[in-house]
């Protein structure tokens, strides 16, 4: 297995003088040197050929023992040094200080056709970030971030990647649901890839630590490795750094209420600075469509990351970062006028989304109207969102609007005739709006079916992947993964997926209720 090794990040910034590792506060360094802890009886769940091949790696490649022993910390590339990350963040809007790589440790960066990506292990041990924890993961956790990261991908959703599951062969102790009830689990690990693993916290650690000489160092790597385009470093790069990534955050905030994804934990340490998703924890897809959901039981009480809130924790979360860099830009007015264009942007982005998901090519003035009495109606019984988006496609005049979404309720049986009513009226005033469409209903279903997914990785899907694989049954992760590639596809043989959440699901632990360990 012959790799294009690069190490930009390592060479360009600070490193921890302290070769230790021990749990500390690590200050004007970027990163501490930590090696990956080797583990008892490794063995490969899953390949992501897709990514694979991204970096080079051949199909035979990943079925050797190199592969098998570097994506698990048992072997070291060679010329390669190991590193994790250090960064601080505001977790659920308090500053939180040094948080940090705790329990991913990054391999190296390869190179490969003009593509620079950094391969990281999750679960491969302590570092100097782990405060009281262990660095290891359990199976559940890796399925469900495996899975996902490819599955946001598939769906056009900015994201980092994933390469490889494996199991170390180690048991893990893991208190589930925090109530004091721990017990051991399969470890496994997840070798994670990003063209950069660089978070908003990354910056605020130096910010609040009064760093600004090695901020400087920070802001003027990444804006010459990923926002090369913005020139040399200066108040001006430094600026429209910023409102790059302020645009990016957004986009992709759109793109999963696009999609009905919710987060979960949107901390600052949490979000990239190029704008992917990154870090799935406690993540969840509205089953019924509710603004106001979470599948983070850490946030149940306050809601803070629930799914009609991201918009604004982007924003809250862009407003840190700001503080972050005015040490380097000194002026409050270009960095003001950049989070007032978010909120602007995100007016106009948002209504151009639903918009899509509704197959309304022109504008009407009652557009903003149409869509908010059908998010108020979508939320007055339980209502499936993605099957409600993906049928409404298959809408023309004659037909019941209501007959053609039934199977996106619930509990159809006992809707009563006030809500039928205000669905009736709905689907009046839709059929109205796109008689003025210069488009034909088929060509308005295919453009429907193009952002609005057939199959996406509910918790249920998960969990039945991992009580599975706790059996030792690996072959529904693959199914899923095969599934997931194609999300906006028919795939009639799947159509088993195409479903609601089985009512054995709505309060089973990591089908409804998710830790951040989850």
């Amino acid at each position: 297995m012959k790799l294009n090794i690069k190490d930009t990040f390592i060479t360009d910034l600070p490193s921890d003088s302290n070769l230790e590792n021990s749990r500390r506060q690590v200050e004007n360094a970027a990163f501490s040197f930590a090696n990956p802890k080797k583990t008892a009886k490794p063995e490969v769940l899953h390949v992501s050929q897709e990514m694979a091949a991204e970096l080079g790696i051949s199909e035979e490649d990943s079925k050797s023992e190199v592969f098998k022993n570097i994506v698990t910390g048992n072997e070291i590339y060679p010329n390669t040094k190991p590193f994790a990350m250090c960064y601080g963040g505001h977790q659920f809007g308090n500053w939180a200080g040094q948080l940090g790589d705790g329990r991913a440790i990054n391999l190296f960066e390869v190179e490969h056709q003009s593509k620079n990506w950094k391969v990281q292990l999750k679960g491969a041990g302590e570092t100097p970030y782990s405060r009281t924890a262990d660095g290891l993961a359990v199976l559940r956790s890796s399925v469900r971030e495996y899975l996902c990261a490819e599955a946001m991908f598939y769906l056009n959703v900015p994201t980092t990647r994933s390469l490889s599951l494996s199991l170390s062969g180690d048991t893990v102790l893991r208190d589930v649901l925090y109530d004091g009830n721990p017990a051991y689990e399969k470890g496994a690990i997840v070798s994670r890839i990003s063209p950069s693993f660089l978070r908003f916290g990354s910056f605020e650690i130096f910010a609040a630590r009064k760093d600004t000489e090695n901020l400087a160092k920070l802001v003027d790597y990444t804006i010459k490795h990923h926002f090369p385009h913005l020139g040399a470093p200066s108040k001006e790069s430094y600026i429209n750094f910023f409102k790059e990534v302020s645009e990016r955050t957004l986009k992709m905030i759109i793109d999963w209420q696009r999609v009905g994804f919710v987060h979960g934990v949107m901390n600052t340490d949490n979000m990239s600075i190029l704008g992917l998703t990154i870090d799935f924890g406690p993540y969840g897809w509205l089953e019924g469509f509710d603004f106001g959901w979470t599948p983070n039981t850490t946030d149940s009480q306050h809601k803070r990351y629930r799914y009609g809130n991201q918009p604004n924790i982007g924003l809250w979360n862009l407003y840190q970062l700001a503080n972050a860099l005015y040490p380097i830009i000194e002026e409050v007015e270009p960095l003001n006028a950049i989070l007032e264009q978010y909120k602007i942007d995100f007016e106009k982005q948002s209504l151009q989304m639903m918009k899509s998901k509704l197959g309304l090519v022109s504008s009407d003035e009652d557009d903003l109207k149409l869509i908010q009495e059908l998010e108020d109606t979508l939320q007055l019984v339980e209502t499936d969102m993605t099957i409600f988006f993906r049928n409404l496609s298959n809408f023309t005049e004659k037909e019941s609007g209501f007959e053609l979404i039934g199977e996106a309720f619930y509990d159809l049986e006992n809707i009563s005739d006030e809500v039928k009513n205000r669905w009736n009226t709905w689907f009046k005033k839709y059929a109205d709006r796109l008689a003025i469409e210069r488009i034909s209903s088929e060509e308005r279903k295919e453009k429907m079916d193009l952002v609005n997914p057939k199959y996406v990785l509910r918790n249920y899907m998960s969990q039945m992947a991992i009580d599975e694989a706790d059996k030792g049954n690996y072959t529904l992760i693959d199914e899923l993964f095969q599934l997931l590639k194609k999300p906006y596809a028919e795939q009639p043989a799947n159509e088993k997926w195409f479903a609601k959440r089985p009512e054995w699901a709505r309060n089973k632990v990591g089908c409804s209720m998710l830790s951040c360990s989850s």
